[in-house]
């Protein structure tokens, strides 16, 4: 079975409240087996528009990646991030080996 992660591009802009959402989310991400990749830290731009915080989340699978998005516990996060930040989001499935 192929992985799957979610790939989110972020703005925050109230960092204090953020850090409400993460606490929020981090149920959701054990429960769906989340390991995160990358989680903000240095990039560089090399095509089209960039967002201050880049977050990636490899998942066991694209149905554990989409559960954990639509579970009640990452949508009561979702309902915090939403109100302090910009954001793109999506989920990819990865490729077998």
């Amino acid at each position: 079975m192929a992985k799957a992660y979610w790939i989110a591009r972020v703005d925050v802009n109230d960092t204090e409240r953020y850090k409400d959402y993460v606490s929020t989310a981090k149920p959701a991400f054990e429960r769906y087996g989340a390991r995160f990749l990358a989680r903000g830290g240095p990039f560089e731009v090399l095509e089209g528009p960039a967002r201050k915080r880049n977050v990636v989340i490899e998942f066991p699978s694209m149905e554990m990646a989409v559960n954990c998005y639509n579970s009640d516990e990452y949508q009561a996060a979702k309902a915090i991030r939403t109100t302090v930040a910009e954001a793109e989001m999506l989920v990819v499935e990865g490729m077998d080996d």
